[in-house]
């Protein structure tokens, strides 16, 4: 049985609350880590791939998850927060565990914004900050 309140979720963002929808929004609610599209499809390994696919560019649309490109060379999915316009402007910080591989959102901090010279336009920002996070330093 799904979560009431994943359901309402999507209908808040005008999202479709379909099987797979309810389903890969529940996962994200459940993890506090970016995760890569092959963690994502391999604990989904016995759904129709292009479907999962689907569902997360749906939410990258509507500002229920955004990506990020941690350095890693494989882009990454976190749930936004409420509010937010990352999918659009990724203006947080990240942190990438070097140890780990994992990878979270810095939400308290936005990234400062860069005056660039003129005729020039900015598409896009990324600010990562690599180290070990508090679970491997123990």
């Amino acid at each position: 049985m799904y979560n009431k309140k994943i359901e309402q979720k999507l209908i808040a963002k005008d999202v479709k609350p379909t099987a797979m929808r309810l389903l890969v929004l529940e996962y994200f609610e459940s993890i506090n880590t970016a995760i890569s599209l092959r963690q994502i499809e391999s604990h989904f390994d016995n759904s129709d791939m292009s479907t999962l696919y689907r569902t997360l560019k749906k939410f990258v649309e509507h500002n229920i998850l955004h990506t990020i490109d941690d350095g890693t060379g494989t882009i990454k999915y976190a749930k936004c927060i409420e509010g937010c316009i990352c999918a659009k402007e990724d203006l947080h910080y990240h942190f990438h565990c070097l140890n780990c591989k994992k990878t979270i959102c810095l939400t308290e901090q936005s990234i400062p914004s860069v005056k660039l010279p003129n005729n020039y336009t900015m598409s896009e920002a990324n600010m990562v900050v690599k180290g070990m996070c508090a679970d491997c330093q123990k």
